[in-house]
């Protein structure tokens, strides 16, 4: 009799014991997210020199201080060709334009390296004038939360000035007045010709 309660008294224990065990472990626990990914994108992608890049970064720290370095490449060989040039044979050959600027200040070089102040909702907008044609990588990096996100842009030269015609046709290699001044020439004597001619018959008729 006595086995059977002290039996019966563990059991109990047992089961009183383990309804805050099985409680805790029914309450839901809170969801696990993914941590933030920050991103950079550069607009537009491919521009000409003196024009202007757009960098927009999203998902960094709220008001936090963010890095962007700046690495640079020379073109890529698929980058277009700025024009081509007909020999006299035929054939074709790539032009690249020269800038020749006298008389004027050559430009700073752009920064390889800058900050930018994100706002309260983690993002920044800024501008990027670059000063020489080449592949551009940015890279921004929060001080703050250590988030980091790169993108990339293409700098072509600068498209090639043609100086405008004053006036009339184009000035080819082959000139025409030496040929025109001959045939005036010629004239002339013909005319010259005809006249002694006429006067001549003229005395001898008379």
């Amino acid at each position: 009799m006595r086995l059977s309660r002290i039996i019966m008294a563990l059991t109990v224990g047992l089961a009183v014991a383990a309804v805050p065990t099985a409680a805790g472990a029914a309450q839901p626990q809170p969801p696990v997210y993914p941590p933030e990914v920050a991103s950079l994108t550069v607009s537009p992608t491919t521009i000409r020199l003196g024009e202007t890049f757009t960098l927009r970064g999203s998902n960094f720290a709220p008001n936090e201080t963010v890095r962007i370095d700046v690495a640079i490449s020379g073109l890529p060989a698929a980058a277009p060709a700025e024009g081509t040039a007909r020999r006299s044979d035929g054939s074709t050959v790539a032009m690249a334009p020269v800038a020749y600027t006298p008389n004027r200040a050559q430009p700073q070089p752009a920064p390889t390296t800058f900050t930018v102040t994100a706002d309260a909702d983690g993002n920044f907008t800024v501008t990027y004038r670059p000063t020489r044609p080449g592949r551009y990588t940015f890279t921004a990096t929060g001080l703050t939360s250590g988030r980091t996100a790169s993108a990339t842009g293409t700098v072509l030269p600068p498209r090639p000035t043609r100086p405008p015609h004053k006036g009339g046709l184009p000035v080819t290699g082959d000139s025409i007045g030496t040929p025109l001044k001959l045939g005036g020439g010629l004239a002339a004597a013909g005319a010259v010709l005809l006249l002694g001619s006429m006067a001549w018959r003229r005395r001898r008729a008379g």
